[in-house]
């Protein structure tokens, strides 16, 4: 019968089963429309019903045996046929050019199965790009370490190969019967008191009816269809029909249904006892992979209990596969970082270090032009955390003025009652200052009525302090907690009537000019509306005083800190392609305000991080439309517990530095991240709204983009299930490096995918910053903002930081090898007495590249012995080595010694090739961590010295510029220059300052991972490097903020 397996099987192609992806991807709306693109579908050998749900299922697929490309040092690949032997003692290979006992591998001669690329011959560069990630596997063996790598047809029979081989090298070799019974013990135990419970008539069965629905308590989002089609599928060989259901067919499908292979797979993986995790193997779990500190015993006890199903398991503090299950997917293991929930940036910063949340005509429910005005849409914006609302106001009968921007008669609001529901819900999503943005198009008469309404229903809320001119920047958020601004022109101070003429800004403009009035002039081509201001309203406008935008000049000489200008986006997307650095440096001390072109009369939104980039604080948006860009402004304003204000990125910030919106390549100064992104499953996914075309059938694929700077705008796609049913499997790896993180945004987009027009189904939009790394979910919205019950995605998160700058290099350590190294440079100002100072940074700008690139090098090349990839962390790389040692035949005793500073990894007894390398890169990894460590001070104080002694000159630069002879466009570059001289010498100081606490860090890990590994020697490590982390005189220079402004410095 096994020969018979053999001889009929179905050989593997060498070409991939895929059509090639289109070259360009798009970032996907929610209103997508139909995309000329070919089909990129998965496609698995793996039957759909076959479900690998016990390591019995794993071994019984292995001893059937299936082909899989066996890959060579000569980066050749041959169709194999592997198989199990039914003893369980050897894996077996055919056809081969050797004897047929010598095409074997003993299982006992396995060391260790890695998943993924992660052997020198899966890395290298003739095969690399020839199959994916998630399709190979490697199998170390032998006392000198050799590697079988093997590449198969899907990720399921990666999966079950992997766990299958794992089981047997750490549990050695029984009889399958013997492994089913004792597998499913504590599972089929609680399963069979949860049958009993039902059973209450104790007939042995429970009605059909009653079956689905315990399933379907069990797991949520689990549709009943499909719970009774498997129980009538079990029935049916059974001829049970008119029966009810048993314990035996009813614990056989809630094993069916309810076991997520991917999270079976990762329990085996850290169990050490193959059907639950005792408190050790989830300590080493959390702290692995999902990257927690100080994990305890208790901490472990405590998940334990809130998430194990039966009271066997919390009594022996064991979590089973549904424990494990419940806990991956409870709050604690979704992507958003719990944190971030809460306010968790400075707030004491002016106001115009923010982005603010705000809102274009909130009363609107439909498009400008047609749509109806409503109040509710002021209380929705509210309670979603916007912070600045705009009103529209208009003269109204009886002497009360209006809000409205359509047409419509018979939707206009009053004012009163706008300012009634304002004061009500103003601070109910967030204590922080709430703006309303006037634009008044209202008679003198009504205007103080409104002056009056705001007054009486506001009271002290109502923030009118005049501005000190002593002050250089704008109250911080903190200062203004629990108070309104107004925005809107303002008379003179002084000024003797109690009314007067001012000019409307253009948003004003615009809007009477949609409606028919035509009452304005042009003055420098800017269109200027006159208005007459009474008095009242006027002195109700303190910090927002709205003036209009001119030039960058102007308003550097001109423009007080308390005066905010509005910009059109065609306006603001001109100067931001135009003059990126000065629309960030005019940002730094100004308030200003983009609002949607006049054009968008269906109410559709601009791109926020279009003017993000450039520092704009208030970026309106139109809440009433849903998409991609809404999905951007909402998924943003989550990372300081959607309180409506935003920390912007410090080198947008600081007083000289130098930072473009429009960069395409890494930051000076700034670390970039590398960002790796696993798909792996989806679960309970909707059929798209809507959608009939293809009756219960959903196709789903998932487009994962970066958002942010232009450096950092990408986007990847994974194949299309083919799975039928709502819990599709991907396992799909994407990279990513992040050049600005504190400005980039992720988006998941779950399609359907259909010849007639892909359907949205889903999305979830998170700040980069507050992604939690390891395995986690996440929870899938609808178009409109409604989080989908029970709808996620599995994936798993790796960050990596990539302290030495320039652009992520490719994996292997011979690419890294040979790279020329490259150095951030300085810019000549073209004044001479600065380039002489800024030119004795180079060498100590060198010392300090050559620190971190060298440390950083030397972990990457010890983790890729290891088997791991670059973004894994310390503690992986010890547990390796503490398996390899724990698969050993021979005595080879490895131990960390932890009572020196700087921990060696020490050998006794016989020490293989692979494992002396190790050895060595762990060595040079620990010395050129102890020579950063040791040398960072005194480099770190001569740059900062340097920027010290460029900052001497910051006040008579532009004097200086003068005397040399520069003017114009080289006075201006010269002021550039030196912007990006002192953000490059406190960038680079700030990443060695880094890199040091990093090195510590690693320390710390292996202290952490040796002992949790019993590695361990000596003891516990000295405490004196670790408490370095807090002192050695790498403080940041706190620079002092002085009211000068300085363009682009």
């Amino acid at each position: 019968m096994l020969r018979g397996s053999i001889e009929h099987r179905t050989p593997l192609v060498d070409a991939p089963e895929t059509v090639d992806e289109p070259e360009r991807g798009i970032l996907c709306d929610g209103s997508r429309q139909k995309q000329a693109r070919k089909k990129t579908v998965s496609f698995s050998t793996m039957p759909n019903d076959r479900k690998m749900n016990s390591t019995a299922a794993c071994l019984s697929f292995m001893m059937e045996g299936c082909e899989m490309k066996k890959v060579r040092s000569n980066s050749r690949m041959y169709n194999r046929f592997f198989i199990l032997d039914s003893d369980m003692r050897c894996l077996r290979w055919e056809p081969s050019k050797k004897d047929s006992e010598k095409a074997k591998l003993e299982i006992k001669a396995i060391k260790e199965v890695r998943l993924g690329k992660k052997t020198p011959v899966l890395r290298s560069n003739g095969l690399s790009d020839q199959f994916p990630e998630e399709c190979a596997f490697s199998i170390i063996y032998g006392e000198n370490y050799e590697s079988l790598d093997l590449v198969a047809s899907s990720t399921d029979v990666v999966n079950t190969w992997v766990m299958g081989l794992r089981y047997l090298v750490s549990y050695g070799r029984h009889p399958v019967d013997v492994i089913e019974a004792n597998q499913a013990s504590l599972r089929t135990s609680w399963i069979s008191s949860v049958f009993e419970l039902a059973d209450m008539d104790k007939e042995g069965q429970i009605p059909l009816s009653r079956a689905v629905h315990i399933i379907k308590s069990l797991n949520p989002g689990m549709k009943a269809s499909r719970i009774e089609l498997k129980f009538k599928e079990l029935q049916k060989p059974k001829e049970l029909y008119s029966e009810g259901i048993t314990i035996e067919v009813f614990t056989e499908a809630y094993c069916e249904l309810c076991t997520r292979p991917e999270i079976f797979f990762l329990l085996v993986q850290f169990s050490s006892n193959k059907e639950y995790l005792d408190c050790k193997d989830l300590m080493m779990f959390l702290e692995v992979e999902q990257g927690m500190e100080g994990v305890t015993e208790d901490m472990c006890l405590q998940i334990v209990r809130r998430y194990e199903p039966s009271q066997e398991g919390k009594a022996r503090a064991y979590l089973s596969i549904d424990g494990f299950n419940h806990y991956l997917l409870s709050p604690e293991c979704h992507i958003f970082d719990p944190a971030h929930k809460f306010i968790c940036q400075d707030m004491t910063q002016p106001l115009s270090h923010y982005y603010i949340n705000s809102s274009h005509n909130a009363c609107l429910l439909e498009d400008h032009f047609w749509g109806s005005s409503d109040i509710g849409g002021y209380i929705r914006a509210l309670k979603m955390g916007c912070r600045s609302l705009e009103l529209v106001v208009w003269d109204g009968p009886d002497n009360e003025p209006l809000i409205y921007v359509g047409r419509s008669v018979l939707s206009q609001v009053a004012f009163c009652k706008v300012i009634d529901v304002i004061n009500q819900y103003a601070f109910e999503a967030s204590e922080f200052p709430l703006i309303l943005c006037l634009v008044t198009h209202c008679s003198v008469q009504q205007q103080k009525i409104m002056a009056q309404h705001l007054k009486k229903i506001l009271g002290d809320k109502l923030y009118v302090v005049p501005p000190d001119p002593e002050e250089n920047f704008l109250p911080s958020p903190e200062y203004l907690k629990g108070k309104i601004l107004l925005r809107g022109k303002k008379l003179p101070s002084n000024y003797p009537d109690s009314e007067g003429d001012v000019t409307d800004e253009e948003e004003g403009v615009e809007i009477a000019r949609r409606l028919g009035e035509q009452d304005s002039d042009q003055v420098n081509g800017i269109s200027l509306k006159r208005l007459r201001l009474c008095k009242e309203l006027s002195e109700l406008v303190s910090l927002c005083k709205t003036v209009q935008f001119k030039d960058f000049e102007t308003s550097k000489r001109n423009q007080k800190f308390w005066e905010i200008c509005s910009f059109n986006e065609v306006q603001a997307n001109q100067l931001a392609n135009e003059s990126p650095e000065d629309f960030v440096s005019y940002n730094k001390r100004f308030l200003s305000r983009v609002f949607p072109s006049s054009l968008r009369i269906d109410a559709s939104n601009m791109n926020p991080q279009d003017f993000w980039k450039c520092g704009c604080q208030m970026v309106a948006m139109n809440y009433q439309t849903p998409g991609l860009m809404m999905d951007l402004n909402i998924g943003w304003f989550r990372q300081n517990g959607n309180c409506g204000y935003v920390l912007r990125p410090a080198i947008m910030r600081e007083h000289v530095s130098y930072f473009s919106a429009n960069a395409k390549d890494s930051l000076p100064g700034v670390s970039a991240q590398l960002l790796q992104i696993k798909i792996i499953s989806g679960q309970n996914l909707p059929k798209p709204k809507g959608s009939g075309a293809k009756g219960d059938v959903v196709e789903p694929y998932v487009y994962v983009e970066i958002h942010g700077i232009p450096a950092d705008c990408a986007e990847q796609r994974t194949k299309t299930s083919s799975q039928i049913g709502d819990n599709p499997s991907f396992d799909e790896t994407f990279e990513f490096q992040i050049n600005l993180p504190e400005l980039a945004v992720l988006r998941f987009v779950v399609l359907d995918d259909d010849y007639i027009g892909d359907e949205f189904i889903a999305q979830y939009t998170i700040p980069f910053e507050c992604l939690q790394p390891g395995y986690r979910h996440v929870p899938l919205q609808s178009l409109s903002g409604e989080f989908l019950p029970n709808a996620t995605l599995f994936v798993h998160i790796a960050i990596t930081n990539r302290r030495g700058g320039g652009k992520v290099q490719k994996r292997g350590i011979s690419v890294r090898k040979t790279r020329r190294k490259e150095y951030t440079s300085m810019k000549a100002t073209g004044i001479k007495a600065i380039d002489e100072v800024f030119r004795g940074a180079t060498s100590p700008l060198r010392e300090a590249a050559d620190l971190r690139e060298n440390m950083q090098n030397a972990v990457v090349s010890f983790k890729e012995l290891c088997g791991l990839t670059p973004v894994a962390n310390m503690k992986q790389c010890i547990l390796a080595v503490s398996t390899w040692l724990l698969n050993s035949d021979k005595a080879l005793l490895v131990t960390v010694n932890l009572s020196e500073t700087y921990p060696a990894m020490e050998a006794q007894g016989h020490v293989p090739e692979l494992l002396r390398k190790v050895l060595s890169a762990y060595d040079t990894m620990i010395q050129t961590s102890r020579t950063l460590i040791e040398s960072a001070d005194a480099v770190h104080a001569r740059v900062i010295q340097t920027q010290r002694a460029g900052m001497d000159f910051h006040e008579d630069l532009h004097s200086m510029g003068v005397r040399e002879g520069l003017k114009g466009r080289k006075l201006q570059k010269a002021l550039e220059s030196f912007a990006w001289n002192i953000t490059v010498l406190k960038g680079q100081a700030d990443l060695l300052k880094h890199a040091k606490n990093e090195a510590l860090d690693t320390l710390r890990q292996i202290h952490n991972a040796a002992q949790s590994c019993g590695l361990s020697k000596n003891g516990s490590a000295s405490p004196e490097v670790f408490r370095a982390r807090s002192g050695g005189g790498l403080e940041p220079i706190l620079e002092k903020e002085n009211g000068s402004d300085t363009g682009s410095c």
